[in-house]
């Protein structure tokens, strides 16, 4: 089940940050980007639990891709795919036109994913990530004009 993240989910958040991230963002920062307009989290749920997460931040008809994670124990069963979907598709009902992100060189589990959905690579940003040190493509995808 996919649906918006709530206060009640940020420390199942936090974890899948602490464990799937390098440099993950803090309880404090989620909890205060949860309140702001412009943000949109999507939480996965299965069984009760809190599998996957993924975030977008709205600027104009732009939305960048914060996060998208899902647990471990909990990858190959299309869940990340699924939240990606439903993440695009309420910030098109926000009126985004197009969609960016940065997604890790080696990270092609990832790269597969957003290719599926329609992105892809414009740049490279060197040296993005940290722990351990890593460019990241930059890929985009942008709705048709209607």
């Amino acid at each position: 089940m996919i649906r918006r993240m709530t206060e009640a989910d940020l420390l199942a958040v936090v974890r899948l940050e602490q464990e799937n991230f390098s440099v993950p963002w803090t309880e404090a920062g989620l909890r205060e980007s949860l309140n702001l307009p412009g943000y949109l989290f999507l939480v996965a749920e299965e069984e009760g639990k809190v599998v996957g997460y993924a975030g977008l931040y709205r600027v104009l008809d732009e939305g960048d891709v914060t996060n998208i994670v899902v647990d471990e124990q909990f990858r190959g069963k299309g869940i990340g795919t699924h939240l990606t979907r439903e993440l695009l598709e309420e910030g098109k009902k926000e009126g985004v036109r197009a969609f960016t992100l940065e997604v890790r060189f080696s990270n092609m589990s990832a790269i597969r994913i957003y290719e599926r959905l329609g992105f892809v690579q414009e740049g490279i940003r060197k040296g993005f990530y940290e722990k351990p040190l890593e460019d990241a493509r930059i890929m985009w995808k942008r709705e048709p004009e209607q």
